[in-house]
């Protein structure tokens, strides 16, 4: 598979399973998407590198739109959307990402916070940092309007 990745950098790997039952399930992704061709490609290299007289099943998919984020390039090619991130601590924040770093992500999150004089609240921005060490999972928040 690594050549696969290799002949088509855009794309990356996020998960191959191989069970004894001889199922090959590979699930990517791409800094610009995945296509359809893009998953038939790579079930061609892996079936081509497998012994034809095996028994095996393939399954060449692309990350669904709810699943976690799990690479650091699922991150950057999510810069400006939504997204929601459970803590390792049980809470969970929300906000656009701004801002990926080596170990840090930053959200900027929109807060109603009481006005300074007078009664009522303001909407105000702040930035929030999460080192990667506090996430446990981060998913995309899809908008429909």
């Amino acid at each position: 598979m690594d050549d696969f990745f290799e002949e088509n950098p855009s794309l990356f790997l996020i998960d191959l399973q191989v069970s004894e039952a001889g199922q090959i399930v590979v699930i990517m992704d791409g800094d610009e998407g995945i296509t359809v061709q893009d998953c038939v490609n790579a079930s061609r290299k892996v079936e081509h590198n497998l012994d034809p007289e095996e028994d095996f099943s393939i399954e060449v998919t692309s990350a669904g739109v709810s699943s976690p984020l799990v690479n650091i390039r699922q991150y950057r090619k999510n810069i400006g959307r939504e997204i929601e991130v459970f803590m390792a601590n049980g809470r969970k924040n929300s906000g656009q990402l701004i801002q990926i770093q080596e170990e840090e992500i930053v959200l900027l999150q929109k807060i109603r916070e009481p006005k300074p004089i007078g009664k009522g609240k303001i909407t105000v921005e702040k930035k929030l940092t999460i080192p990667f060490t506090e996430i446990n999972k981060t998913i995309v928040t899809l908008k429909f309007n």
